[in-house]
């Protein structure tokens, strides 16, 4: 069985941990009354705030710009201004899902952790910690569900495949570029590879 964390960190290169912080993932997890994946803190704390191949951002609870509890709860108020009520059955989450209700940043509801520049939002579903899944929106109305950890989404993200429905791959051959983001004003991203993953 793969090992989908080892094997998206194998493609990014060695961890970094610029901001790993414990303290500010608990107040994160204190603040939002659910736990974040493991895996997916761990790729945070490894890498963030970064662009990934130009497009997939991640935050990081511990920095002031690009910060992960701030992002979180911005994209919980827009998707929770969006009137749900006229959607066309096909494109109805809670129909395509069945999901009992449908809520941002609530105990059952979605919780935003990724997102790209093309408008794509990547959800953890937590409405249980036994049953931990995603949701992708593909900025145009379209959802795709992903029983799978963030470490496996994000390692397949990277080799190609469609991670936000259909048609939404965001494949480069070569190694992955990742752009370090700036956090003052005067600083500018910094890009670099990750190492050759012989595609």
């Amino acid at each position: 069985m793969t090992d989908y964390l080892a094997a998206a960190m194998a493609m990014l290169g060695p961890a970094q941990n610029r901001y790993a912080d414990p303290a500010a993932w608990d107040r994160l997890h204190a603040e939002l009354d659910i736990r974040l994946p493991t895996d997916y803190q761990t790729l945070v704390d490894a890498y963030a705030p970064i662009q990934l191949n130009g497009h997939l951002y991640l935050h990081h609870p511990a920095t002031e710009r690009w910060n992960l509890g701030q992002n979180i709860r911005d994209t919980v108020r827009a998707w929770s201004e969006v009137p749900w009520d006229d959607l066309d059955p096909d494109e109805d989450p809670r129909l395509l899902f069945r999901l009992t209700e449908l809520s941002f940043g609530t105990r059952n509801g979605l919780w935003p952790i990724a997102s790209t520049d093309r408008g794509e939002t990547i959800f953890l579903v937590a409405a249980s910690a036994m049953t931990l899944w995603l949701l992708a929106e593909d900025g145009e109305g379209g959802w795709a569900q992903y029983d799978m950890s963030f470490a496996e989404w994000l390692y397949r993200y990277l080799i190609g495949e469609d991670m936000a429905g259909p048609n939404t791959s965001a494949f480069y051959p070569g190694p992955v570029q990742l752009r370090r983001l700036p956090m003052t004003v005067g600083e500018r991203p910094e890009p670099w590879s990750g190492p050759d993953r012989g595609m």
